[in-house]
């Protein structure tokens, strides 16, 4: 990456610059390749946060189906990491997870689940225990806008005994050819079959998808996830445990990476030999970098502060204009043959796109993703009938409480007087873009575009070929496009 002018001596935000376009021969988005390369086995550079409202296995499993990498957090008592590991593993690659409720579930259940959007359906069936469903437990598919107009206490078996359920067997194949044979039987979705077993469900717009997104899987390809550990108590034996689960990258997350907490868990963890990318953060500063690196990092989490939920800086002071600490650690971890992850700060695909220019390889995620229908939590609806869920900071007093809650009453009073961070937030559902892979459409769509400016073909040519420029506040407005008034 390269300045169109000096190179500013004050740090910056991903507001403060913007990217000047440059002579191209990359005619179509298409031609971009945006596999980040830092050893992981993502295939677009998203990542999504180790925060308990934003990453559980549902939203995991999506986003590695289309490429991209989940980080389950490391409050999760490490049973359930364990479990929602292998249930990431056991999701169907190919075809969409279905989303299964019993026929006496209500809508009211069904629309804490999923809100009466286009694109996405329940498959009402009579489940058998932990056996996998057959075609003959399926009473049919409830396309979610039926949601809308239903009365909320109504079953959702008598609402779909007149629907047909459209069927397609696993060799309907992909692309074009599975959004012509969806569109042949005119369903918004199908159950896909192996042998009279529901391996998945498919609809027309899932069918596109398969052609421009590659899964992020591992060596058996089954779809790939990773999972975050603190750096207190017994690190080896969680990491061990997770490695034994089958988690593909270890991430050792801590407020203040740059600690000898810190380096002591990587040092441990990287004697391990796991064989797995490490990452480790958080940290903002060259000096972070080489330190983590020498004890065992292959990847370092860059930001202190800029996250939505983080009140860190108003709090203390402490943390660092994010596109400069990116810029900074990203310049440092290339040296050492090591890859930098971007956490927090971006509000638009250009912020993604101006992490990657700065040097970032992938760009982490936190409450954008919260806000969509496979984060954890339950969909609730406001007195206007909006949808939203609630997300809350990770030192926030919600998360303090849930993490020391096996603390006695005054050791969990003590740890509560020093969380930071908002404990619960609205974060509304975007009803234009409600599905995680709504917004990684729109969010890959907008970063292609970028590279196509910068006339590079890769996340390493578009390290290379990026150009920045400086622009006032003023010059930043001016980029927002306006509501058309008459």
């Amino acid at each position: 990456m390269k300045f169109s002018g000096e190179r500013p001596a004050v740090d910056l935000t991903y507001s403060d610059v913007f990217l000047v376009p440059r002579h191209s021969d990359v005619t179509s988005r298409l031609q971009v390749d945006l596999a980040p390369g830092d050893g992981t086995p993502a295939t677009i550079p998203l990542v999504a946060s180790n925060m308990n409202s934003v990453t559980g296995p549902r939203l995991a499993a999506t986003l590695a189906r289309r490429g991209g990498l989940g980080v389950l957090p490391q409050d999760l008592p490490l049973q359930q990491l364990d479990e929602a590991i292998r249930w990431v593993k056991r999701q169907p690659v190919r075809w969409d997870t279905p989303l299964v409720l019993s026929p006496r579930a209500t809508v009211a259940d069904a629309l804490r689940l999923l809100p009466a959007t286009n694109g996405h359906g329940i498959v009402v069936a009579e489940r058998r225990g932990d056996e996998p469903l057959e075609r003959g437990d399926v009473l049919g598919i409830l396309p979610a806008p039926r949601l809308a107009t239903a009365l909320t206490d109504a079953a959702l078996g008598d609402l779909v005994h007149s629907e047909p359920v459209a069927v397609a067997a696993e060799d309907i194949g992909e692309g074009r050819e599975a959004f012509d044979t969806i569109g042949a039987v005119d369903a918004e979705m199908v159950l896909v079959l192996d042998r009279g077993k529901v391996v998945g469900t498919l609809s027309p717009r899932s069918a596109l998808r398969s052609s421009l997104y590659r899964p992020a899987v591992d060596a058996s390809r089954r779809l790939a996830v990773a999972a975050a550990v603190g750096i207190n108590g017994d690190v080896a034996g969680k990491a061990r445990a997770l490695a034994s689960a089958g988690v593909d990258v270890l991430v050792l997350d801590t407020a203040h990476g740059h600690q000898e907490g810190m380096l002591r868990a990587l040092e441990t963890v990287a004697q391990l030999d796991l064989g797995l990318p490490i990452v480790a953060g958080n940290i903002v500063t060259a000096d972070g970098v080489h330190d983590l690196v020498r004890a065992g990092a292959t990847i370092l989490k860059v930001g202190v502060g800029p996250g939505a939920m983080c009140t860190t800086r108003m709090m203390t002071a402490v943390g660092r204009p994010q596109f400069s600490a990116v810029l900074e650690t990203a310049e440092a971890a290339r040296s050492l043959g090591a890859h930098v992850w971007a956490d927090g700060g971006v509000r638009y695909p250009r912020d993604v796109a101006l992490a990657l220019a700065a040097g970032a390889a992938s760009v982490m995620v936190g409450s954008w993703f919260a806000g969509t229908i496979e984060s954890p939590g339950e969909v609730m609806h406001d007195e206007r009938g909006r949808a939203y869920k609630e997300s809350w900071g990770m030192a926030s007093t919600k998360a303090v409480q849930a993490r020391f809650e096996r603390l006695d009453p005054y050791e969990l009073a003590r740890k509560e007087l020093f969380a930071e961070g908002i404990s619960s937030s609205m974060i509304y559902l975007d009803p234009l873009r409600p599905g995680l892979e709504d917004l990684l459409d729109m969010i890959t769509s907008g970063v292609r575009s970028s590279f196509t400016y910068a006339g590079a073909a890769t996340v390493a040519q578009f390290h290379e070929r990026a150009l920045v420029g400086l622009q006032s506040a003023s010059g930043y407005e001016e980029g927002k496009a306006l509501p058309v008034s008459w």
